[in-house]
């Protein structure tokens, strides 16, 4: 069962197009952000490593998304990730975090350029400072899809990210990917974690420029 509405073409009226204001839970997240003390922990043959990297995210409001009656207002973000020191990229990530008010819900997809993207979902208040979003192998609407190399040898079965706003402006995630690895029992649990401090104010969505 579900709530969803017997019209599903008409698009709601009268919503504001000032993405800033209308971001929710994901208010304290909007702008141009550094991580200098980023700790990933990653498998190798030899067993789990750990490894510090620093990050610059970016996230940026997009106009207001409408699916029929559905109305989302989101962040579009690009988080880029260096070993401390180094200009070789370690990791680069992709994707929006969506919210919507009328029913709490929240989405976040990700895309790297291993060959795989996952959209996690979850469900918050406006007002929360801390919130958590999910994935898992075979869901239909918060799944995970992987090229076949890292199906094979790395295969992603479960994600989850867990995010705080914090009282002096900064926020922060714990995130886990658990890895079903070839020729190990045991999943593996890949998990990083940052701190991010604001760097630059996020640029108004183009609506809301006019």
């Amino acid at each position: 069962m579900n709530d969803f509405p017997s019209d599903i073409f008409t698009e709601p009226q009268g919503y504001s197009v000032d993405t800033l204001s209308m971001l929710g839970p994901f208010t304290g997240m909007a702008g141009i952000w550094e991580g200098v003390r980023g700790l990933d922990v990653k498998p190798k043959a030899e067993g789990p490593k750990k490894q510090a990297y620093v990050e610059r995210i970016e996230l940026q409001p997009i106009d207001p998304q409408t699916n029929g009656p559905q109305l989302f207002y989101g962040l579009r973000y690009h988080a880029h990730i260096t070993k401390p020191d180094q200009v070789k990229t370690y990791h680069d990530q992709v994707g929006y975090w969506l919210w919507e008010p009328a029913t709490g819900n929240i989405i976040h997809t990700l895309t790297i350029p291993r060959g795989m993207t996952t959209m996690a979902s979850g469900k918050t208040t406006a007002t929360a400072k801390q919130f958590e979003l999910h994935a898992k192998e075979g869901d239909p609407n918060a799944g995970i899809s992987s090229n076949p190399f890292l199906e094979y040898a790395f295969k992603t079965v479960e994600y989850r990210i867990e995010v705080s706003i914090h009282d002096d402006g900064t926020w922060s995630y714990e995130q886990d990917t658990v890895l079903k690895i070839k020729g190990q029992d045991v999943l593996f649990h890949h998990v990083d974690n940052n701190t991010l401090h604001k760097i630059g104010e996020a640029t108004p969505n183009p609506l809301a420029r006019k």
